[in-house]
């Protein structure tokens, strides 16, 4: 077997500097508050959005100055952007003010039938009904929706940073096994359920039920952890004085949330869509909020620089993940999700040929079950970290803090895809 070849060593040496880049973040949020002479170089260096794409256009530069200009722009033109501009176009519909009303609602309705104090109730649902919705409207829809309910109802309101780093960490391991219902709204199971033949059918019955568990015991856990501060909110979210939001409103906007879903894998289809969306948007002004395009595009910039970067880690991770066994593989497929993307993972897995069913099982529950442990892990995780870091301190996240917090939601989930 031939060995790696020059550009695949500077890809993966340049990937491992890129995820080391995510873990100091905060350091140069700190710094670009500590040396103002120079603190837009330094807070361009502690967005952690901009992480894989300013790795990836160093590496675009080592082609460049390895094979010449024509090169970097075929390499740039062989990769697939359409996940990165889907994330994209369904952050913003699904941050919109109409959407974020219905899913509020949808929330306030089944508070009252619970026998719990609101703020308690409300945050259990928003942690577990929320993720799994994702299943239907996807792991990124989800994933928004969840991180501004949170954003207003509790990040806003001081609490403490151990509530803040639970809470995301709970938030993002729930979006990436709650998506696993249906083949087609968690990233590494699209990459593969048509490959492997796996419907919806399969998923519920697999995987679906074991997620939805997990889901369930991470939310009731994380607010039994934090009841004390849920305690102190009396009205966990503060009544607005907004007029009612039309109802006609709302199903337009689901109309394009839907349309853009079905047509996910078509980015000429979804962004056609977009470009009707924005154009109703600014028809009708009063029913928005400013729409959510500089996160939108953020986390567009992030992930398509992890696909420039990813497609050089395939020399490595491919041979290794045929090498393993299927218990080894999950725990394998855990740990390296935390460091590359898990739908690229689970996609090189299904160009191994000869891969046993528990083999494929391991592969795509590890992936998953290591989806929340860093901001690179799942696709989605760049919007949560978009929408929220201004609620912490200095406006950034810790990638240790969180990879730390994140620990005991991923071991449950990790037990009920291994154990049931």
């Amino acid at each position: 077997m031939a060995g790696p070849t020059t550009l695949e060593l500077i890809g993966t040496a340049l990937f491992g500097v890129a995820v080391l880049h995510t873990f100091c973040t905060k350091f140069f949020d700190h710094l670009s508050h500590s040396h103002p002479r120079h603190a837009g170089i330094w807070h361009l260096l502690g967005e952690v959005e901009v992480v894989f794409g300013l790795w990836a256009l160093v590496l675009t530069l080592c082609i460049v100055a390895l094979s010449g200009t024509q090169p970097a722009i075929d390499y740039l033109e062989q990769q697939n952007f359409t996940e990165p501009l889907f994330v994209f176009a369904i952050l913003v519909i699904a941050g919109t003010r109409p959407i974020l009303t219905l899913a509020q609602g949808s929330v306030e309705t089944l508070t009252r039938w619970l026998p719990l104090p609101p703020a308690f109730a409300q945050y259990v649902l928003t942690l577990t009904l929320i993720p799994l919705l994702g299943s239907l409207i996807t792991e990124p829809a989800a994933m928004t929706l969840a991180a501004l309910m949170l954003r207003d109802r509790y990040y806003v309101r001081g609490l403490s940073n151990r509530f803040k780093y639970t809470t995301l960490a709970v938030l993002l391991v729930n979006v990436s096994i709650g998506g696993v219902l249906t083949p087609y709204a968690a990233p590494p199971v699209l990459m593969v359920a048509s490959a492997w033949g796996w419907d919806i059918g399969f998923m519920s019955s697999v995987f679906g039920w074991k997620a939805a568990l997990a889901v369930l015991i991470n939310g009731l856990g994380v607010a039994l952890l934090c009841r004390k501060e849920l305690a102190g909110l009396s009205n966990p979210m503060p009544p607005s004085d907004r007029p009612p939001m039309p109802l006609p409103v709302i199903l337009i906007h689901l109309l394009f949330l839907a349309g853009t879903v079905l047509t996910s894998h078509h980015p000429v289809a979804f962004l056609g869509l977009f470009l009707f969306f924005l154009g109703y948007t600014e028809a009708y002004q009063r029913h928005q909020d400013p729409l959510m395009l500089r996160e939108g595009l953020l986390v567009g910039f992030f992930l398509a620089g992890l696909v420039v970067l990813g497609k050089q880690q395939t020399w490595w991770l491919q041979p290794l993940l045929a090498g393993l066994d299927s218990t080894v593989l999950f725990f394998g497929a855990v740990g390296l999700t935390a460091i590359t993307d898990n739908a690229a993972l689970t996609y090189l897995g299904s160009l191994v040929s000869g891969m046993t069913d528990s083999a494929k099982y391991a592969l795509v529950a590890g992936a998953i079950t290591g989806g929340g442990l860093t901001v690179i892990a799942n696709a989605p995780n760049p919007a949560g970290f978009a929408i929220l870091h201004d609620s912490f301190d200095e406006g950034s996240i810790s990638a240790l803090q969180l990879f730390v917090a994140a620990l005991l939601p991923t071991a449950v989930a990790a037990g009920c895809f291994l154990l049931l």
